[in-house]
């Protein structure tokens, strides 16, 4: 448990994120964080305003069955199929965690206050099925805080706007490029098009865009130290935060448009850039290097604890450190490209993993869940 003193110790450096206008948000939830009182605590100490899911998280959070015992009993007893038995476990934990971020999400106008929960990862490809499999998370879980993890994939783009055009809020996930982060705007947009043509309240419909870091500096710098030179060395972690900043650029852009104008016009919201992947994994690095160096007005950033309790014990935030960095940005990308490391054949190769990891984990769930299922159903009999 977080002391008062340790509360007030740690404070500073948080509080200066949110009053630099980012939004702190936990990536990582279970039920036992949610009942042992663990998520209402971040809140109060930690400045947590949200709560992102993906099923590796939720892979660890059930495939231990800490906490989920007396709901597998009694979905074994219903002989349910270990699809739905999974999926009535993560809503229901992104239920319980959205009535304890209720709170914040009143007090912001549901700008935050968001717990996010994704599509099945099997459905990354197939835009019909993830439209429906939105519309019944939407559903199942049944908050008005919870948002709907679609991933950026070519597929995805379509949903995205069905789906905002149905009105409800899309946190959309993996995305690496620039290319195919202007192509999940403009997905954005015509969503909320959409959804005014309908006649429905757009200020009621809110979106993060989940931008990936650390992932990009995991590949580039892998192969900028197998060149080995001089020049290689000196750009190993700067890939990812040139990427993120021209990302930022990129939603300046979009957001201060003609077209996003007309929408603010009917109460519409902008797409949040959202830092995703923040956990540092080159030991080289500052722990906080993905929180500091990506401070600025308007995002999110979604940390694992330990990223987040690094960042309160030792964080550095002295103030926007992205707005002036876009002619950087561009050389720092370029000298990679120059070196003969290609951004496409980068950020296409992580939207593959980043799709093939997440069903990884989910089939590693849903095979933990099918064992939890046999035992309980043989120890009732």
């Amino acid at each position: 448990m977080i002391t008062v003193t340790e509360a007030t110790a740690t404070a500073g450096a948080l509080r200066r994120l949110t009053d630099q206008g980012v939004s702190i948000w936990l990536d990582d939830l279970s039920r036992r964080r949610i009942e042992s009182g663990n998520l209402a605590e971040l809140i109060e100490t930690r400045n947590v305003v949200g709560v992102t899911t993906n099923p590796s998280i939720f892979q660890a959070a059930i495939g231990s069955g800490e906490g989920y015992e007396e709901q597998l009993v009694d979905l074994a007893t219903r002989g349910v199929t270990v699809d739905e038995a999974v999926r009535m476990m993560t809503t229901a934990d992104v239920r319980a965690a959205a009535d304890v971020l209720r709170g914040v999400y009143d007090a912001t106008g549901g700008r935050d206050g968001r717990v996010s929960i994704e599509v099945d990862p099997r459905l990354a490809h197939d835009t019909r099925a993830t439209i429906a499999e939105a519309r019944q998370l939407a559903w199942l879980v049944d908050r008005p805080n919870v948002m709907i993890k679609i991933p950026a994939t070519k597929a995805g783009l379509p949903a995205i706007t069905e789906v905002i055009g149905a009105g409800i809020s899309v946190n959309v996930t993996l995305i690496f490029s620039l290319e195919r982060y202007r192509e999940v705007m403009d997905a954005y947009l015509a969503g909320l098009e959409r959804a005014r043509a309908a006649g429905l309240d757009l200020a009621a419909v809110h979106s993060v865009a989940s931008f990936f870091v650390s992932r990009v500096d995991s590949e580039i710098d892998k192969r900028l130290t197998l060149l080995g030179t001089d020049d290689a060395l000196a750009l190993r972690g700067k890939a990812a935060l040139a990427n993120a900043r021209l990302a930022y650029e990129a939603y300046e852009n979009v957001f201060a448009g003609d077209r996003f104008t007309a929408l603010a016009g009917a109460r519409a919201n902008p797409q949040r850039p959202l830092w995703a992947s923040t956990g540092v994994k080159d030991p080289a690095f500052r722990d906080t290097l993905y929180v500091e160096e990506l401070v600025a007005p308007g995002t999110v950033n979604t940390m694992p604890e330990a990223t987040l309790n690094a960042a309160a014990d030792h964080g550095d935030v002295r103030g926007d450190a992205v707005t002036g960095g876009y002619a950087q940005a561009r050389a720092d990308l370029g000298a990679v490209e120059r070196l003969g490391i290609s951004y496409d054949e980068v950020v296409q190769q992580l939207e593959q993993e980043g799709v093939a990891k997440f069903e990884v984990a989910w089939q590693d769930l849903l095979d933990a869940v099918t064992k939890s299922l046999d035992s309980k159903g043989v120890d009732g009999e």
